[in-house]
């Protein structure tokens, strides 16, 4: 299965990236304004601090890309993100408000949340972008549904994708997590960069027993 992307939109029916309706995610190195992932329409008025992001994630999928192109072809590990990605997932219905998220997650111990419209996957939201949201709108509060609220833009990914190239999808497009969907359309789970900093430092503490 591909990896898609689903745009900014508000938790109205099911916004799981159906392959009649949905696009693939661009190449790696595509960080432009042809595919930009922003978490609302709002137009970001820092342009210094935009292209700073930018280029931190131009560096980052660079860096990634070459560790993994220091071994042949033929070599490189195959990793499934069914290997890497938590089965643990929690959701609210739309009509949850802000504040409902932000204490189910606080109670779980978790910081995505996954928003449903009608039992439908309605958007992925995070504990940084709620609280981001309500730094941006300080005329609304944690009262504010989730119905009339744009939610961002979230991947998605099936338990076979290969979880390297999600890693560089995701530092691409600055977004710490994604959705795992089966076959069924049914959420499986959620990988996040935690997921991958466990990943790594697991791996680099095999390579120093060694």
């Amino acid at each position: 299965m591909a990896i898609h992307v689903s745009e900014p939109g508000r938790p109205t029916g099911t916004r799981l990236p159906e392959i009649f309706r949905s696009r693939r995610v661009g190449a790696l190195d595509e960080i432009s304004e042809a595919h930009p992932m922003r978490e609302s329409n709002e137009e970001i008025t820092d342009g210094a601090f935009q292209q700073a992001r930018e280029a931190n994630a131009r560096r980052a999928v660079a860096h990634y890309s070459q560790a993994e192109e220091a071994e042949p072809e033929p070599q490189r590990a195959y990793l499934p993100v069914s290997r890497v990605c938590s089965p643990w997932i929690h959701t609210l219905p739309a009509e949850s408000t802000l504040a409902d998220a932000l204490n189910t997650m606080e109670q779980h111990g978790v910081h995505h949340m996954i928003i449903t419209s009608g039992g439908l996957v309605g958007g992925l939201v995070d504990t940084r972008w709620i609280l981001n949201w309500l730094h941006e709108n300080r005329d609304q509060d944690v009262s504010r549904s989730f119905l009339h609220i744009e939610l961002p833009a979230f991947l998605t990914a099936s338990p076979e994708t290969d979880a390297h190239q999600l890693a560089r999808l995701m530092l691409a497009h600055q977004l710490d997590a994604a959705l795992v969907v089966g076959a069924d359309g049914t959420p499986t789970g959620i990988i996040t960069s935690t997921d991958y900093l466990r990943l790594y430092a697991s791996l680099s503490q095999q390579e120093g027993e060694v």
